[in-house]
């Protein structure tokens, strides 16, 4: 109990021992300086920057612009420039040389007429008239096609390109 008194007694003492400073007197008013010498900037002589891009080339468009054909609308099927080399063969005229059953989806590696080989895979489409890879298996291709004849019927057939067996 005795030291709570005393530090009762220490606080109350220690609290009293401040001395009081009075504030200092404020400034006295001084008179507005007069410049000695005029300001002069060279900021106000700078020209606004100007945004005007009429007279510039655009960084982001091609340097050779293609204007594409204009199509006539008759529902036909594109001019023949314009399709894959692969499309440019009746898709009988296509042998299978290889076939690689992946983990994903098989692939297969087939040759036109001319020697020049393609790797495919089911949904690509090949052929003149425009089929489209149905099934690729361990033996063959299958390719579907659906185009209109001569008289303007739909023929939809199927074409099985065949692996030639070893021997």
């Amino acid at each position: 109990m005795h030291a709570v008194f005393l530090l009762a007694a220490m606080l109350l003492f220690a609290g009293g021992c401040k001395k009081k400073e009075e504030a200092p007197p404020p400034p006295p008013p001084s008179k507005p300086h007069k410049p000695v010498q005029k300001a002069v900037t060279s900021a106000a002589a700078l020209v606004e920057p100007s945004l005007d891009f009429t007279n510039r080339k655009d960084p982001f468009r091609p340097f050779v612009v293609v204007a594409p054909k204009p199509t006539a609308p008759t529902g036909r099927r594109p001019v023949r420039e314009a399709l894959l080399p692969i499309q440019n063969y009746d898709v009988s005229q296509f042998k299978v040389i290889g076939i690689v059953a992946g983990l994903k989806e098989n692939s297969a590696m087939i040759v036109d007429p001319t020697g020049k080989g393609y790797v495919v895979r089911k949904g690509m489409l090949i052929g003149r008239n425009e089929g489209r890879i149905t099934r690729i298996t361990p033996s063959g291709v299958e390719v579907y096609e659906q185009f209109r004849d001569d008289s303007g019927k739909i023929v939809k057939r199927t074409i099985k390109l065949t692996l030639p067996r070893k021997q």
